[in-house]
């Protein structure tokens, strides 16, 4: 059912209220019993995980990185690396994983793909978490899951933390945290003081590498490895921001935004959803929903849905 336009005569609808949101530095965080604020993560846990991630480093065996295809889980991603290459570990001997178009590290496919790379350490980073049978089918695999989304429940046999992010790695920590939380975002207590980060690296410079990494995965090609490789042997944003493959990426989701953002909604009956179909292989129906989100101004307006039937077709 399509909206009917409003009548010109009529007053205007009043529009709905804009909810007030605490900033995320003002949420309460969690507690430990004695008091101790948990974040990013117990004691115990950081120390479990910095041991880990010391074996991993000193143990000349093989080691695999899966970080989610989003620009916090690859720059977490390229932080473990730089710190496991820190420590000791060599280069040949860090492998990524990434997870392909549609699916999650759960999947059977997926762990079949990570156990066949024979790893002995893998580290799991922003992927979120549930339960689930172990990372790999190997009792000789150590798993590590690092990430930010709060669980109570884990593969089986995984060790478990949010990291503690090195200094040296200010600005990929800059970039994930603006990429997750958004680039309006005041870094005050508990985060860490990023002065010398944002003196080094304009916030311009961080918020434009953003976009362009999380760009590739959105395409029809899922090129997810472009991003990863891309910030791997990056030192700066600024370098980023003239990557031919990254340019290219975001050209070609703004093209497919613009042939797609002007399909018109229907509405139901009450008002209260608006949804909008498309067909499309790139990951567009986030954005041109957000776009449709920000210009219906019905205040009974509640949800705006877009099914792109391009995506993943026949899920």
């Amino acid at each position: 059912m399509k909206r009917k336009a409003l009548d010109t005569k009529e007053s205007p609808q009043a529009k709905r209220p804009k909810e007030s949101t605490p900033d995320y530095c003002h949420t309460q965080p969690r507690k430990d019993d004695d008091g101790s604020i948990l974040w990013p993560a117990s004691r115990e846990a950081i120390d479990r995980a910095r041991d880990f991630i010391r074996e991993c480093a000193i143990s000349k065996e093989q080691i695999l990185i899966v970080p989610d295809k989003d620009a916090d889980g690859l720059d977490a991603g390229v932080i473990i690396h730089r710190t496991l290459t820190a420590l000791g570990a060599e280069p040949s001997s860090i492998n990524v994983h990434l997870v392909a178009k549609g699916r999650s590290i759960h999947d059977d496919e997926e762990r079949k793909s990570m156990g066949d790379r024979n790893p002995k350490y893998v580290i799991v980073v922003d992927q979120g978490s549930r339960p689930a049978p172990p990372v790999v089918d190997s009792p000789d695999v150590k798993s590590l899951i690092i990430d930010h989304h709060l669980s109570d429940e884990f593969p089986k046999d995984a060790l478990t933390l949010h990291p503690d992010i090195p200094t040296s790695c200010g600005y990929l920590c800059a970039m994930g945290t603006h990429g997750d939380l958004g680039n309006t975002l005041k870094w005050d207590p508990p985060f860490p003081d990023m002065k010398e980060v944002f003196k080094t690296h304009t916030k311009k410079a961080i918020n434009d590498a953003v976009s362009l990494l999380n760009a590739p995965r959105r395409t029809a090609q899922f090129d997810v490895s472009t991003a990863w490789s891309a910030l791997l042997t990056t030192t700066s944003p600024k370098t980023l921001l003239t990557n031919p493959r990254l340019l290219s990426a975001r050209a070609e989701i703004n093209a497919e935004v613009a042939r797609h953002t002007h399909t018109p909604p229907k509405f139901t009956q009450d008002g209260k959803i608006a949804v909008l179909r498309i067909r499309s292989a790139a990951q567009v129906h986030p954005v041109i929903a957000t776009r449709w989100a920000g210009h219906l101004k019905s205040a009974k307006l509640e949800i705006v849905l877009v099914a792109n039937e391009g995506y993943l077709p026949g899920m």
